[in-house]
């Protein structure tokens, strides 16, 4: 069962957010789109996170397998099946959007993330990387610190979705905001060319920003119990 939930929260995440940028995206623009991603975020985060802890981006389950709150194979079926549901949600927007006999399948029309020309603001590989490394270090260290043991309970939905939809308003400019590699996968491969092309830097990027999370979250976490463990003996 945590498979299926994992590949339907991503669907989900990929059909609500993507779906609002090819369907809806020139009417809400970039902050309807980024809240659409951060709001279906929340609402998988309480629907399957009881499930599966609702990773739902491969990045944030490289930041759980290092933290070693998940095991290496249960990881890589995580986002093994994320994937999957995320090129099960592009094709479902795809297929909506096909509704319209106008509508062409390109990487401009499709929310496809890229750099260089097929940046929104024509941002070069380096801006484009540190910008998909970061921002998805913030989200996952979000993840990571809200559902920390010490963490308040019931609350880790709403800071992660809104860690998900500010990453989203910064990047969509250079990059059309990726912050998951599985949300550039799905619709890449409906389109190819340069969105194929391009896709490494939107897997390698986000991962990257994965591993910096995990590893500021447990020298940060370290530090934490160090001090707790010092004062204590020190009383």
């Amino acid at each position: 069962m945590k498979y299926a939930a994992e590949l339907f929260g991503t669907f989900m995440l990929v059909f609500a957010g993507l779906g609002t940028a090819v369907l809806a995206g020139g009417t809400v623009h970039a902050v309807g789109i980024s809240f659409a991603f951060g709001l279906t975020l929340v609402a998988m985060i309480y629907a399957i996170g009881p499930v599966s802890g609702c990773h739902i981006n491969p990045a944030v389950t490289l930041g759980m397998l290092l933290t070693k709150r998940i095991k290496a194979g249960q990881a890589l079926g995580y986002m093994v099946v994320q994937v999957i549901g995320a090129i099960i949600g592009a094709g479902l927007v795809l297929a909506i959007a096909k509704g319209n006999g106008s509508f062409v399948p390109t990487p401009d029309t499709f929310g496809i993330n890229g750099y260089g020309a097929h940046s929104p603001g024509h941002y070069n590989l380096l801006a484009a990387f540190l910008t998909e490394a970061f921002f998805t270090m913030l989200l996952v260290i979000t993840v990571l610190g809200a559902t920390d043991s010490k963490a308040p309970a019931g609350f880790a939905g709403l800071p992660i979705g809104l860690a998900l939809a500010v990453t989203n308003l910064a990047a969509i400019p250079v990059t059309n905001a990726s912050i998951n590699p599985a949300r550039s996968i799905g619709p890449a491969i409906y389109v190819g060319g340069w969105a194929v092309e391009q896709l490494w830097l939107f897997i390698a990027a986000p991962l990257a920003g994965g591993v910096i999370a995990a590893i500021v979250y447990m020298a940060l976490h370290g530090s934490s119990e160090q001090t707790v463990k010092t004062k204590a003996a020190g009383a």
